[in-house]
């Protein structure tokens, strides 16, 4: 890739797993009532025709990853789990009874926190409950994220059994020094010995999530961390850049110090080695971050152009309604977005009270509804046509005016309002789909699809 465009494009912008991104969210109109009505609405046009996705935030670590910025508790007292999970199903009713009807599950995915924190039993007693109540999709997918350290054969013959199919394992990086300063001790004989009992237990797709740009993180560890992930083959791999961000409560990313991140340059080169690494070894790139062998479901749904996103990430089938279990968990009835409280011991008091955990939210105008589409097909196509766009003619202009330096710069081709992505401007998608976001332009008129200083 082009150094100079790296350079030029090096800005800071969103992952658009929704559209608008949570900063811009409009709390002021929303209201529980008007999510409740868009959730009954969602469910009744797309339940019998495609089924809902069901994601549920499990917060429970056994210690602290100074790397991660998930909303976590860290405990060894495991009698946390049986009330937690109590309090799942009892918000899982609370939706049922907004739906009025047995809901189809075309996609589940556990995350976390450490999904793999909770024993066998108590998944298995989750999942039971969860599906004593709800009818399985004729296509679903369940997936798990799981601690190469912490997932037992007992965790993954359990899932199998219950129709997992999926598991991702965080690796991160491989290298002894960035490991110790991320507080993530876990040598590859673990992460190989998870991998092959995954497969060992009937699980399909197995996915690897590697970081660039972590503390004390080289090159030469990129490198020697993708060879490794190579030997053991995983159907899917996540590589994603490290967000640091202490700020934020409850972040324990305070482990090391600034100076101890690699430099821009040295990220770029950490980024631009590792996806030459996978695209030389029989991987496809994925949207944005991800890769996946022909063979996996995400390569699958990329070409037969069915790829979806939302707040689970990028996955192989595409749901109108998505429910959110859990602290922190987000909720998506494709009108509107609700987000969980993030205590514990809040959301546990809330959903025993019969009280739906929903702290904020955004109800999406006929505008943003128009602009996440294109952002959408954008970062899942990428590829998207302005008509039939529900936007102004002058922000459509806007719009078109924002993308004429990436079209001279060859990253888009633009003809009779329809904008392809070219293969050189496959890595700039986001600030490609940056270029729709009118909500962070009205909020920060400041904030450049480009850095201008190049």
């Amino acid at each position: 890739m082009n150094q100079n465009l790296i350079s030029k494009y090096n800005v800071p912008g969103p992952r658009y797993t929704s559209y608008p991104t949570v900063p811009y969210w409009n709390d002021q109109t929303f209201s529980l009532k008007a999510y409740t009505a868009s959730l009954r609405k969602s469910f009744r046009e797309s339940n019998e025709s495609e089924g809902m996705s069901l994601y549920i935030h499990l917060p429970f670590c056994e210690s602290l990853c100074t790397f991660c910025g998930c909303n976590k508790r860290i405990t060894r007292q495991h009698s946390v789990e049986v009330p937690y999970l109590q309090s799942l199903l009892k918000e899982w009713k609370l939706y049922l009874d907004i739906f009025g009807k047995r809901p189809v599950i075309s996609e589940l995915h556990l995350g976390g926190g450490t999904p793999t924190f909770f024993s066998a039993e108590n998944l298995q007693r989750l999942i039971d409950g969860i599906f004593s109540n709800a009818r399985r999709g004729r296509r679903m997918e369940l997936s798990f994220e799981g601690h190469p350290n912490n997932t037992t054969m007992a965790h993954l013959e359990t899932l199998a059994s219950l129709g997992f199919s999926r598991v991702s394992y965080g690796v991160q990086d491989y290298n002894a020094t960035v490991q110790q300063a991320i507080h993530r001790i876990q040598p590859f004989e673990n992460v190989q010995k998870a991998t092959l009992q995954a497969r060992e237990a009937g699980f399909t797709s197995v996915g690897h999530d590697l970081i660039f740009g972590l503390p004390f993180q080289k090159t030469e560890h990129i490198e020697k961390t993708i060879e490794q992930t190579i030997q053991l083959r995983p159907d899917r791999i996540a590589f994603y850049s490290y967000a640091h961000t202490p700020w934020l409560k409850g972040n324990g990313q305070r482990g090391f110090k600034e100076t101890d991140l690699p430099s821009a340059e040295e990220k770029k080169r950490q980024y631009e080695t590792g996806k030459k690494m996978l695209l030389a070894n029989e991987y496809l790139e994925i949207g944005m971050d991800h890769f996946a062998l022909k063979s996996d479901s995400l390569s699958k749904a990329m070409n037969s152009k069915t790829l979806h996103r939302n707040f689970m990430g990028y996955t192989s089938s595409k749901t109108q309604l998505m429910v959110g279990l859990g602290v922190s968990a987000i909720g998506d009835s494709w009108y509107a977005f609700g987000q969980n409280v993030k205590g514990v011991e809040e959301y546990e008091a809330l959903v025993n009270q019969g009280i739906l955990p929903i702290f904020r939210g955004h109800i999406l105008n006929e505008e943003d509804q128009s602009l996440r589409k294109h952002i959408l097909e954008l970062m899942c196509d990428l590829e998207t046509n302005l008509e039939n766009t529900r936007i102004s003619a002058e922000e459509e202009q806007a719009i078109l005016d924002s993308l004429s330096e990436m079209e001279s710069d060859g990253l888009i081709f633009l003809s009779d309002r329809k904008i392809q992505v070219t293969e050189k401007g496959r890595g700039f998608v986001r600030n490609i789909a940056m270029a729709f976001d009118l909500r962070l332009k009205r909020n920060r008129p400041e904030q450049r699809l480009f850095s201008m200083t190049v």
